[in-house]
């Protein structure tokens, strides 16, 4: 009686124990898999293409590849993408639903307004197999006069007005 109560006391302290580490095993695997991603920038060039990459893809046709917008706002996706792209905002990449959309065997190549969201879910694609790159600097590389590039141009202009301090 005593004796099996002690020990099934002392196996479901130690299933409790063990259900609470896992999680943190299972932390420790995602963070190693994504900073082996990591690791491969440099010499993979950081999963950037540049938009003439993109365009002499579509001008010969090439397959290998699918364009996603990730602009937040859909309204900017119907004012004009890429030809070929799907939309998909950059928030909501990783959703299950959207993952089975995107293709293992092509370069997923996401495109944003300037670029920073674009790259938020490059890491995360590429720990999960995906063939992700992000197009350099966004549509502001792809339409004449975008918002996004004249946004970065004041940006520019104001810092040159600036004397922020930088550390050496």
């Amino acid at each position: 009686g005593e004796t099996m109560k002690s020990f099934l006391k002392g196996l479901i302290v130690l299933a409790i124990t063990i259900a609470a580490a896992l999680p943190v095993f299972a932390q420790d695997d995602i963070a190693k898999k994504m900073n082996d991603v990591l690791l491969k920038g440099i010499e993979e060039g950081h999963w950037q293409v540049t938009a003439d990459e993109v365009y002499m893809w579509i001008k010969t046709k090439q397959t290998d590849f699918l364009v996603v917008d990730v602009r937040p706002d859909p309204s900017e996706y119907k004012k004009g993408h890429i030809p070929g792209a799907i939309h998909m905002p950059y928030n909501q990449v990783l959703k299950s639903e959207n993952l089975k959309r995107l293709p293992k065997n092509k370069k997923i190549i996401l495109v944003c307004a300037t670029g920073p969201l674009q790259n938020l879910p490059i890491v995360a694609l590429r720990t999960l197999g995906y063939d992700a790159h992000a197009m350099a600097f966004g549509y502001s590389a792809w339409i004449k006069g975008y918002r996004g590039g004249e946004a970065m141009k004041g940006v520019i202009k104001k810092a040159a007005t600036k004397n922020y301090p930088v550390e050496k």
